[in-house]
């Protein structure tokens, strides 16, 4: 396990913002991500939300130099399997099940599994992760409640991830828990229709200046 969180560490210190990607079209996902890696966001997850995922992330695995393409909503080992085998080097959860804990313990890919509560926590650290995905953050209460956990919970690094903005991000990147935020603003569903590569490159690069 160590081995598999340093790899984990290693990815999500490239950049205090780790873009969460809802792709539509796969067609869209190597300039997408080539203008992300251009702001300084290296780092990328996409979620396995769409038809078209699993091909977006494959694409951009074999065609954008720089980028460490994760997947992320992986709910069971099927997914887990068809994402690694897509190319992925990170794999994300919402939550976390004995069934993906057995897919994780399996692979080489590092996972993010996601966790709500104190409860799930310390579960998580039974079965040996130190970093976790913090979700939904803002409705499971916020930097607040991440503070909160930083004492009883010394030892845990967290993504928080959900109702994470450019406004709310520093919140969460100034605890010494947090050793990134998950954001879907650095790439606005209209920038992406309408092919403005140079607008997400500059919403990545104010997302790469803030503090982590």
């Amino acid at each position: 396990m160590g081995e598999k969180t340093e790899k984990l560490l290693s990815i999500l210190k490239l950049q205090p913002v780790v873009p969460v990607l809802i792709v539509d079209d796969a067609k869209s996902a190597v300039p997408l991500a080539r203008a992300l890696v251009a702001g300084g966001l290296k780092a990328i997850e996409i979620t396995m939300r769409t038809p078209a995922a699993l091909e977006a992330v494959r694409a951009v695995a074999a065609e954008v130099e720089g980028a460490e393409v994760g997947a992320g909503t992986i709910l069971n080992a099927a997914h887990w399997e068809a994402a690694v085998e897509a190319g992925s080097k990170f794999i994300v959860s919402p939550g976390t099940t004995q069934e993906l804990l057995d897919a994780a313990a399996d692979s080489d890919v590092p996972l993010l599994p996601g966790a709500a509560t104190a409860s799930e926590v310390m579960a998580l650290r039974e079965e040996g992760y130190q970093v976790l995905k913090f979700f939904p953050a803002e409705q499971a209460g916020g930097a607040a409640y991440l503070k909160a956990l930083s004492s009883p919970l010394a030892g845990t690094l967290f993504c928080p991830t959900g109702g994470i903005s450019l406004k709310n991000a520093n919140d969460y990147l100034s605890l010494p828990n947090v050793i990134c935020v998950g954001g879907s603003w650095v790439a606005p569903k209209e920038l992406v229709a309408a092919g403005d590569w140079a607008g997400i490159t500059k919403l990545a690069a104010e997302a790469a200046a803030l503090k982590a």
